[in-house]
């Protein structure tokens, strides 16, 4: 069997997992005991009704028992999580290595999306990211843990400070502490090293989404909230594919 074909089968699984993080972190809504139910009419789905993407196509994207609408959110969530899955395929050939980048991105996916509906980048997702990047660090490449430890730590100190003088200059909030932790993940995956080059890319991706949204006709200045950590975890996650 391909190394690339059991992440690949598990990632709409894995992206059927990342939608109830995004609806339910937030809303500070449990995660692990709630059934899934329809939003129209409260019934509760089985087994056959949850299976990713595939229950949606058979469905006609309708509930079978009021047969109401089901919003897309699920199903982009979950062909999202299977293109996370085939580009880290496609950069990454030893099977262990390619399982710990589907979880990096799997993670950065959730935080992304959520960063980007609701400003918010929780502690129960960013925090197990720091570990989980030291952890792959220490078991498939032990001799760079001490580059990737500095990393995380200079990540949340880099962030934090700027953030700091950010408030002290201009009487408010410029990054959350959020990004400092999202930061300190991407350290811990990719070392201290790759900081520099994966802020300086996020940069450049927000000042392009920005730029768009004007031409759109959106309405934007210097005090409209931008949320960082979707261009931050595609930033990393590039960096972390090209580096292979």
């Amino acid at each position: 069997m391909p190394a690339w074909l059991p992440p690949l089968l598990f990632a709409p699984f894995a992206g059927s997992l990342v939608g109830v993080l995004i609806r339910r972190l937030p809303a500070e809504r449990p995660v692990a005991w709630a059934r899934s139910a329809c939003e129209g009419c409260g019934a509760r789905l089985g087994p056959a009704e949850l299976v990713p993407l595939l229950s949606y196509a058979l469905s006609g994207g309708r509930c079978r028992h009021c047969r109401s609408p089901i919003g897309r959110f699920h199903p982009a969530v979950e062909a999202a999580a299977v293109l996370v899955a085939a580009s880290a395929a496609l950069a990454v050939a030893a099977p262990a290595r390619l399982w710990a980048d589907c979880i990096l991105g799997w993670g950065l996916l959730a935080l992304g999306w959520i960063d980007a509906e609701t400003l918010l980048l929780p502690d129960l997702l960013t925090l197990p990211l720091v570990l989980a990047g030291l952890g792959a660090t220490l078991g498939l490449d032990p001799g760079r843990i001490g580059s990737h430890a500095a990393g995380a730590a200079a990540g949340w100190l880099g962030f934090r400070g700027l953030a700091l003088a950010y408030r002290h200059l201009r009487g408010r909030e410029g990054l959350g502490e959020g990004d400092a932790k999202l930061l300190a993940a991407a350290g811990a995956w990719a070392g201290w090293r790759a900081l520099p080059g994966v802020v300086l890319l996020a940069a450049l991706l927000g000042l392009a989404w920005a730029g768009l949204s004007r031409l759109r006709g959106a309405a934007m200045d210097a005090t409209s909230a931008l949320p960082f950590g979707p261009f931050l975890a595609l930033a990393l996650w590039i960096v972390v594919l090209a580096a292979g």
